[in-house]
């Protein structure tokens, strides 16, 4: 936050886990990225970003995690506003970002050692991780041994690991070929439903969105803000084949087509 803003009282955090005040952005006074964004997001939800290229998507995202401050407005996680970087909130990036010195052990063992965690609760966690993301015959490799979709999973893996309460993914399956994205897809639902983070996921995949999402935010550019909130009400797995699946797919085309233009 800037200095010269009073920060507000403490959110009700019970009331939404994740609450976006009148949130607008500027790079500079003649580039509006985003103007008066408003949100609320419960504890546990799988929440999509989409549309078009520099709708303020990824800006969004880097606000949420404490890289860039609200020209106006507030962010609160779990009642606390956001004033930077923090553990309780972790990123996976396009671009993997893994450390290329240390170990897939290493990497994924680096946030629990940043936070002091011993090293056999380390080990035990990495391992948990490892596990979860079927990766952990390869503990002792390193990340240029690996295929990206294995670096992606370790990215994913090592996010966890820090223990995090709220996910952040800027487009992560981007650069991934549409097989090795889908398995990942796939990874994804599953670990959501077993740890239950709270994850705001980058897309301009209208396909990817309504595969993994709980709710979809389109958003639309000049300047960025959510133009259509829905929630999506299919059980998952989802069939991509299906009728609601086709008509939730030519109604975001629609938004986007009207957002772009």
């Amino acid at each position: 936050m800037t200095a010269h803003r009073p920060v507000p009282g403490r959110a009700d955090g019970s009331a939404s886990f994740i609450q976006i005040d009148s949130v607008s952005f500027s790079f500079d006074p003649a580039h509006l990225a985003l103007r008066g964004v408003k949100l609320t997001i419960p504890r546990g939800q799988f929440v999509c970003l989409l549309g078009p290229s520099g709708c303020g998507k990824t800006t969004l995202l880097n606000l949420i995690a404490g890289f860039l401050s609200p020209s106006d407005g507030y962010i609160f996680v779990n009642g606390q506003v956001i004033d930077g970087p923090g553990p309780d909130r972790g990123m996976v990036f396009q671009d993997y970002s893994l450390f290329p010195w240390l170990t897939i052990q290493g990497n994924i063992e680096f946030g629990p050692s940043i936070a002091g965690l011993p090293a056999k609760e380390r080990r035990e966690r990495a391992g948990h991780y490892l596990d979860m993301v079927n990766l952990g015959h390869i503990a002792d490799r390193y990340p240029n041994e690996l295929s990206g979709g294995m670096k992606q999973r370790v990215a994913i893996a090592r996010a966890l690991a820090a223990g995090p309460k709220v996910l952040l993914m800027d487009e992560p399956f981007a650069a991934l070929d549409a097989m090795t994205r889908n398995h990942l897809q796939g990874e994804l639902i599953r670990i959501h439903e077993l740890e239950q983070p709270t994850i705001l996921f980058v897309t301009h995949n209208i396909d990817e969105a309504i595969r993994l999402a709980d709710r979809v935010l389109v958003m639309s550019p000049n300047p960025g803000r959510v133009v259509r909130d829905v929630l999506i009400d299919l059980e998952k797995p989802r069939v991509r084949t299906s009728l609601e699946f086709a008509r939730l797919y030519d109604a975001f085309e629609a938004d986007i087509g009207h957002a772009a233009s």
